[in-house]
């Protein structure tokens, strides 16, 4: 069955997103095949991208504000704000937020990673059966995506590390056989009083980085997602694999942009994926925030 064809026209404003939905649903896929593509690697070989796929596993939260990313439209501005700068490459979320940006033009010439683990709800007893169900590595190739990204959190206490563990190698191989990175994001995590937490030592980042890059049956176009923590320039001997770092949680602004200053430096490292750290500074300057961010990079 052909797929329908669109006469759509980028819409203006977040309500004309709305009407094209309800209208014209194949103009997704048109607005995806019009995109002007580039690769992902480029001129200096560095990379500065915004994260926003927190919301689709129920993390609305960001430091002391529990409902900070309730509302969709502040979100999409905050993400049309950084990805105007030139100095960001591209952005990762997952299919809700990236069809918007991609309706409203914002992902012209940028680099897109699709997020497709969204299962493992934050705070649910399932938190680390964290299922595909987001992006396929067939829906990335077909909106002409770089690649895709797999949260994969290793509990040795909980069964369900098993079927993430899987699904993680699985989509590696999909990508693979596409073309398209496969960027793993990894840690050793485990329940405190109830709730799962990221063991951020040095050793346990370097386990996680081990054996996540032992999934899927090549590692060809496999890249890491780390979180920056102390001793990095150990933590980066563990792989030869192109390495985005991690921005995490907001924490001191200045302490932040400070390790990853450092850590930009080593070799392996390709340069800087941030979400809320970026999106929701506590000042609300996003454009500064990115900009500081931009430098670091470059």
């Amino acid at each position: 069955m052909s797929e329908p064809t669109s006469s759509h026209v980028a819409p203006a404003t977040y309500a004309d997103i709305t009407e094209v939905r309800a209208s014209d649903p194949a103009a997704v896929a048109k607005a995806w095949r019009d995109r002007a593509t580039r690769p992902t690697v480029r001129g200096d070989g560095r990379l500065m991208i915004v994260a926003a796929d927190h919301p689709a596993r129920g993390a609305l939260a960001v430091g002391s504000r529990p409902t900070a990313m309730n509302n969709r439209i502040d979100l999409l501005d905050r993400l049309r704000a950084a990805l105007a700068d030139p100095g960001v490459d591209g952005v990762l979320a997952t299919a809700d937020i990236l069809d918007d940006l991609v309706l409203l033009g914002a992902l012209e010439d940028k680099v897109v990673f699709s997020s497709f683990n969204r299962g493992g709800l934050a705070g649910s007893s399932f938190e680390l059966d964290d299922r595909m169900t987001g992006a396929t590595a067939a829906s990335t190739a077909a909106a002409n995506m770089n690649g895709g990204k797999m949260l994969c959190r290793i509990d040795l206490d909980d069964p369900g590390t098993v079927s993430t563990l899987a699904a993680c190698a699985q989509a590696v191989d999909e990508l693979a056989a596409h073309g398209l990175i496969a960027m793993l994001e990894p840690f050793m995590s485990s329940r405190v009083d109830g709730k799962v937490r990221n063991d951020l030592s040095p050793d346990a980042v370097i386990k996680s980085v081990h054996i996540s890059q032992g999934l899927g049956s090549t590692s060809a176009y496999t890249w890491m997602k780390l979180p920056v923590v102390p001793e990095m320039d150990r933590v980066m001997e563990a792989t030869t694999l192109p390495t985005l770092l991690l921005g995490g949680d907001p924490t001191d602004p200045d302490e932040a942009f400070a390790s990853w200053e450092k850590a930009l430096a080593l070799p392996a490292v390709k340069g800087l994926i941030v979400g809320r750290t970026l999106l929701y500074p506590t000042d609300d300057d996003v454009a500064g925030a990115v900009s500081t961010a931009v430098k670091l990079v470059r």
